[in-house]
């Protein structure tokens, strides 16, 4: 280093592969007319985890981030302690498998690994250890938002979902930068067959980048369930925005641990779940005729 130069603290990182894929294939499809069309399908492949030579579940996955994924799936699992003790996550997509050393063998893996429940997550299904104990412990900073903020949010979106654009058949998650100045960002977008998978991808970028969570807020193409609700009050991000719907589960949790819930947001229209008492009303749209706003309903 040269005399006088900053010597600045750099985050440990584990030793990682390198090996995402390309996230869609060009195929050919015979349409209504019969004729032949080309066109992209999203690809799926099948990744196992090993935690310490030992099989912990099967994702199926685009495979764009798949040492980003395996990193959040451990973490929003709590399967291992923190990212120090990760010593290197190497994916081999010869074998289909992802192996993760630790620098000390998990001690009470097996314990984690008796309490599973099944949930309604595509591409996963399974969440370890015991929820309720890890949702008494979160309680979220209470933040307030306004309209406008949430339409900007939704145009910056906008720019993304390039692969369900070509391909179709997934979900997309996005962490967008929402300070109280700065125009909103997206720190990550993230698309996968199952939308826990993107979610887990974005959860390992905010592990190994020490991402402040309090001034994010999550974006998902899917359906609010617990599961999504508790991965991102782990993550520590108060707003949760959706183009799709919550689950009474979902909602119930949400109000437990503070996120605020904007659901079915679609152009100029979302419902506010939980937390409308923390959302200025700066960008109300012009009032709806009578006749279509009888249609209207919580249902979106």
């Amino acid at each position: 280093m040269p005399e006088g130069a900053e010597q600045t603290e750099q985050r440990y990182q584990p030793e990682m592969s390198d090996a995402g894929l390309r996230p869609s294939h060009e195929v050919t499809a015979v349409d209504e007319y019969g004729e032949v069309r080309s066109g992209h399908i999203a690809g799926e492949r099948a990744l196992t985890l090993y935690l310490d030579d030992r099989e912990i579940v099967t994702l199926m996955t685009l495979g764009t981030h798949p040492e980003m994924l395996t990193l959040g799936y451990l973490a929003n699992q709590r399967l291992v302690p923190c990212l120090e003790s990760v010593d290197s996550v190497r994916v081999d997509w010869d074998k289909g498998e992802v192996r993760v050393d630790t620098f000390e063998r998990i001690a009470d893996l097996e314990e984690k690994l008796r309490h599973r429940t099944v949930t309604t997550g595509c591409g996963q299904g399974t969440v370890f250890g015991r929820i309720g104990e890890q949702i008494e412990k979160i309680r979220l900073p209470r933040v307030s938002i306004t309209q406008s903020r949430i339409y900007a949010v939704l145009n910056e979106i906008n720019e993304h979902n390039e692969v369900y654009r070509r391909a179709g058949g997934v979900h997309g998650c996005a962490l967008c930068g929402c300070d109280a100045v700065e125009q909103p960002f997206i720190d990550l977008f993230v698309e996968d067959v199952g939308r826990h998978n993107a979610a887990d991808a974005i959860s390992g970028f905010m592990w190994l980048n020490a991402v402040d969570g309090e001034q994010r807020w999550f974006y998902t193409t899917g359906r609010l369930t617990s599961e999504m609700v508790i991965k991102v009050a782990q993550m520590q991000v108060p707003v949760l925005l959706s183009r799709s719907g919550i689950t009474y589960r979902g909602l119930e949790l949400a109000r437990k641990v503070g996120v605020v819930i904007v659901a079915r947001a679609k152009g100029r229209h979302f419902l506010i779940y939980n937390g409308a008492d923390q959302v200025t009303f700066d960008a109300i749209p012009p009032a709806l005729p009578r006749d279509k706003e009888k249609h209207r309903s919580t249902e979106g």
